[in-house]
């Protein structure tokens, strides 16, 4: 198991043992996509925010020159399953575009200031996914 994915189980296994609540009450969300090639089940916590209804969560991997394994599993699969808190959900997964995107994007980064660095980062236009449940 690499770094990364330990510390992922880690999050997933406190976020289940405390009703939803990572590090003290941080906005964490657990995805669950289909595997875009494999088909298989995958579960991955996100940082998130809200726009009315909608949960938003940002494709940065840090930074990364790469967009991250669940956002291809979401562009081919985008029916999703999340959790947040308690609740358990099925969502549909939809990149924004646009003005869209840059105006949740922003939003994110001013509450969460770590994606402004992420996307300082990288050469690649960050992907913006909006969840609306279904």
């Amino acid at each position: 198991m690499s770094e990364f994915d330990a510390w992922n189980s880690k999050v997933i296994e406190e976020f289940h043992a405390n009703n939803g609540k990572v590090n003290g009450g941080n906005s964490v969300l657990l995805l669950t996509t289909t595997g875009a090639k494999s088909g298989k089940k995958r579960l991955n916590p996100l940082a998130y925010t809200t726009d009315g209804e909608r949960l938003v969560i940002i494709a940065s991997k840090g930074g990364a020159p790469t967009n991250p394994d669940w956002y291809h599993n979401v562009v081919a699969n985008p029916d999703v399953t999340v959790e947040v808190g308690a609740e358990t959900f099925e969502a549909r997964a939809t990149v924004a575009e646009g003005a869209e995107r840059d105006e949740l994007y922003a939003k994110q980064a001013a509450l969460m200031p770590n994606f402004a660095e992420y996307q300082a980062k990288t050469t690649r236009k960050i992907p913006v996914i909006v969840l609306t449940r279904k």
